[in-house]
């Protein structure tokens, strides 16, 4: 496996956690749970969505960092990469 594979298995990884989490909040609001649980459920799931937008703009600045040593053009540029991490704030 490449390092970029194993790093959108990271991704995917973080995405599928998320998915669980989401479904388990929809199971807690069909089942009137404690606000408060189903509340801290979704920010569980809310964090493991930042942490995979994350890891696809690291990924991307170090597509960059590797392609700019080689010598060729990055496929995103500073201001692309910066507007995606801006954009996950």
């Amino acid at each position: 496996m490449t390092e970029e594979t194993d790093s959108w298995a990271e991704v995917l990884n973080r995405l599928r956690r998320a998915k669980g989490q989401l479904a388990a909040v929809i199971t807690m609001i069909e089942a009137e749970r404690d606000r408060r649980d189903v509340v801290t459920q979704l920010a569980a799931a809310s964090h493991a969505l930042d942490r995979a937008g994350f890891k696809i703009v690291a990924g991307g600045i170090h597509q960059c960092l590797t392609e700019g040593q080689q010598g060729h053009n990055p496929a995103l540029s500073e201001a692309e990469l910066e507007k995606l991490l801006l954009t996950l704030a």
